[in-house]
């Protein structure tokens, strides 16, 4: 069973059940330097940051585009061919616009990366003491400094590494993982943005936003209590309702401009 998951989602269960057994497990000795020897990552298995982007942002935009629309008039037609038009737009831009900010990501994490490795070969003494600086900041002192300076530095890896980690606060940031997140964004604004678009297939345009209204907020509701639950958060509801006003209120603006052209 534990060999199912990562160290870190066994640590994450354990907390929210408050699970102190379940914690220890977790905290074994052998289970600890397994994981950082494999270099465990923050990631699960799925992409709950890329889904919600996704997801949420097609499911507003829509829901604010049909509202616009049917509130300028009553032919439902019109409202579903504006929606399919924002529905595709929508998606193929937000898994584009994802898959080139993961690649600007990357770019800059290399771009840091090659700068630090220039200066650790060309300038030692003065990276030296950038990483004396850094450990001195967290409380060390005297020989153990001194020791912890001449560790670090022995190694041009783990001397790379750290600077990046501890003085930049970077991240290694993999390019193949590009295309997958702009096809997961992509995927998540097409399912979001049909959401609120497809109750005006069926229904009169007074019926069908109304309807979409309700689904699209019943949804908004659960996707921001989720993510509260996901990601430890506190005040589940709190931030289901707040997730849910957000969307809600960016879709209405789309409301009041569309009800100001009627046709």
């Amino acid at each position: 069973m534990l060999s199912s998951k990562t160290r870190t989602d066994i640590a994450r269960e354990a907390f929210l059940k408050k699970d102190k057994n379940l914690a220890l497990s977790a905290h074994k000795k052998g289970f600890i330097a397994s994981s950082i020897n494999h270099k465990e990552g923050h990631k699960t298995s799925f992409s709950l940051p890329e889904i919600i982007l996704g997801g949420q942002d097609g499911l507003v935009n829509v829901l604010g585009i049909i509202l616009g629309v049917g509130a300028a008039t009553s032919d439902s037609r019109i409202v579903i061919i504006a929606g399919l038009a924002a529905t595709f737009a929508e998606s193929v831009s937000m898994g584009a616009v994802a898959y080139t900010s993961k690649l600007a990501e990357a770019d800059y994490y290399q771009s840091e990366y090659e700068r630090e490795k220039w200066e650790i070969e060309n300038m030692p003494e003065g990276e030296k003491d950038e990483i004396r600086n850094l450990y001195k900041k967290l409380g060390f002192a005297g020989k153990l400094l001194d020791d912890i300076v001449r560790q670090i530095t022995s190694n041009k890896e783990t001397w790379l590494e750290a600077m990046m980690t501890q003085e930049l606060k970077l991240e290694p940031v993999v390019r193949k993982e590009a295309l997958g997140d702009g096809i997961i964004v992509g995927i998540s604004a097409l399912i979001g943005s049909f959401i609120p678009l497809t109750a005006f297939f069926f229904l009169s345009v007074r019926s069908a936003t109304i309807l979409s209204l309700v689904v699209s907020s019943v949804t908004l509701f659960i996707v921001g209590y989720y993510k509260a639950k996901v990601t430890l958060g506190r005040s589940l509801i709190k931030q289901g309702i707040e997730m849910m006003a957000i969307g809600m209120v960016s879709a209405l603006v789309g409301y009041l401009v569309g009800s100001l052209f009627k046709i």
